[in-house]
């Protein structure tokens, strides 16, 4: 038996966020602010005591290294944005999003992000796909609910990818080894 479109994305969604669990319930609170190299990308508290992403408006050369903080916040800002869109609601600014802090409050976030966005998976049907989306490509009128949800899925792949790969570094680089061959 055949599976629908939304099963097919539902599940890849489903398998992506499996991987990301592994990695949820391994993270300690120090995970998040370890600089993996001298030129990165963190979190920083801001005068008022929030959490401010390191931010530049055009990509530098060479890109910064992010701490798993920063990929967290990264992940959490294009996620709310797309449930904005998903919903119909005004998209929110970067700046608008707030990065809950290092640990559980982070995890708990993006948990809620994910129970979220099954309640967007849930209310759609097949032909609900072919509708136009304007989010993350405003200006391609070809660009569909499916495009979006597929960017979606490719989107957080690569973030629990990154998300991981700072954490066994971490990990690896606490335990003092060094792997010759």
């Amino acid at each position: 038996m055949s599976a629908s479109r939304t099963e097919l994305l539902r599940r890849q969604f489903e398998l992506t966020w499996s991987l990301f669990e592994y990695h949820l319930e391994r993270l300690e609170p120090d995970d998040f602010l370890w600089e993996p190299a001298a030129y990165c990308w963190t979190m920083r508290r801001g005068p008022d005591g929030s959490w401010v992403p390191d931010w530049a408006d055009s990509e530098p050369d060479p890109v910064p290294v992010p701490t798993l903080g920063w990929v967290s916040w990264h992940l959490g800002w294009w996620w709310s944005v797309t449930l904005d869109h998903a919903r119909g609601r005004p998209p929110r600014d970067r700046e608008d999003i707030a990065w809950p802090g290092e640990g559980a409050p982070a995890i708990e976030w993006l948990r809620g992000l994910r129970t979220e966005w099954l309640k967007v998976l849930n209310d759609l049907t097949d032909p609900d796909l072919d509708a136009a989306a304007s989010f993350p490509l405003p200006d391609d009128p070809e660009y569909t609910v499916a495009d979006m949800l597929a960017w979606v899925n490719a989107e957080l792949m690569k973030n629990v990818a990154e998300i991981g790969q700072l954490r066994l570094l971490r990990a690896a680089s606490a335990q003092g080894v060094t792997v010759t061959r």
